[in-house]
């Protein structure tokens, strides 16, 4: 099972106490994958469509606890795939419909559905709590969450865009950036990052999928500490290696051309040294002088030793050695 499933089925197993918060959440998810049929008779009656077999039964569930109200789930093959399936959930009965869209505020009191399902300053949710379980409900609905060993990405894709400004609002009640872009024809809710992640999986209440997901960027961030500090001892030992084969070069010129008596005493020490021990640093290389150098001083002496090297290079070109 994806990640995405495995936090919806656990956010499935979570049915709150409190009715106001119920309804909250049937409100999302009949707002954002729900539609409501009158027919010729002015009988009303709801469809939710879903692909997640956790959101088809968690509505049923939040149905039933919260009116009583006995919903039907259908099943069928998806037509995109043979391996997906879609559910939809209904309630045919008109006066169970026009009851749960008017406690949902879906809904007026003159039997008007706001445009396209929306909950847009709507009452129930003025409550936190009820604004984390309209959260959680969306997600279940239209909702989607990348496996976070592969990258942090979690989305929610509504409808029209006045449903995704609120969402992000109900987000930013919690402190949690959200950020939109229009997606064939719909507007997605989307977090990148992944401690926004984490907020949003304990706002919607998922404690297993949000420590499953911090044990990952622990795991993530030590692998990326380490990788950058390997890649930086690297990059230094390169370094090291580049400028000591520069440096023997140099001395090795000087020695071919003008002998090691060329060189002031000082300087002829260091340059042995360094012929001898290519792949020592600096720092030890002093130490193997008599009197001992530190790291400076050695550096000093060895910038002398190129100096004289590219003068006689110099020299050399000019034709006048």
């Amino acid at each position: 099972m994806s990640f995405s499933g495995k936090v919806k089925e656990e956010l499935a197993q979570h049915i709150s106490n409190a009715s106001h918060c119920r309804i909250a959440e049937i409100a999302a998810i009949i707002s954002m994958c729900g539609s409501v049929a009158i027919d010729v008779d002015e009988k009303y009656s709801i469809k939710v469509r879903t692909e997640t077999e956790a959101t088809a039964k968690k509505f049923k569930t939040l149905v039933w606890k919260s009116f009583h109200v006995e919903a039907e789930i259908a099943e069928r093959n998806s037509a995109y795939s043979k391996k997906l399936k879609t559910y939809t959930i209904t309630i045919k009965n008109h006066d169970e419909a026009i009851r749960i869209l008017q406690a949902t505020k879906l809904i007026d009191e003159n039997g008007e559905i706001g445009e396209n399902l929306s909950v847009i300053n709507n009452v129930v949710i003025m409550k936190d709590c009820c604004k984390r379980a309209f959260i959680r409900g969306a997600f279940m609905a239209a909702g989607s969450i990348n496996d976070p060993n592969k990258s942090y990405h979690f989305e929610i894709k509504c409808n029209n865009k006045k449903k995704s400004e609120q969402l992000i609002k109900l987000l930013n009640n919690f402190d949690i950036e959200g950020k939109m872009v229009a997606r064939k024809g719909n507007f997605v809710v989307y977090i990148k990052e992944g401690e926004g992640i984490v907020d949003v999986l304990n706002v919607m209440e998922a404690p297993v999928a949000l420590m499953e997901m911090e044990n990952i960027r622990i795991l993530k961030d030590m692998s990326n500490y380490y990788n950058r500090q390997v890649n930086c001892e690297t990059a230094n030992i390169k370094k090291t290696v580049t400028t000591a084969c520069r440096q023997i070069e140099d001395i090795n010129y000087i020695i071919e051309h003008k002998g090691i008596d060329y060189l002031p005493d000082k300087l002829q020490d260091i340059a042995i040294v360094r012929v001898e021990n290519p792949d020592v640093p600096l720092q030890e290389l002093g130490q193997m002088l008599d009197p001992p150098l530190g790291k400076s001083g050695v550096n000093h002496r060895l910038r002398k030793i190129s100096q004289i090297a590219d003068d006689l290079r110099g020299k050399t070109r000019e034709g006048s050695f």
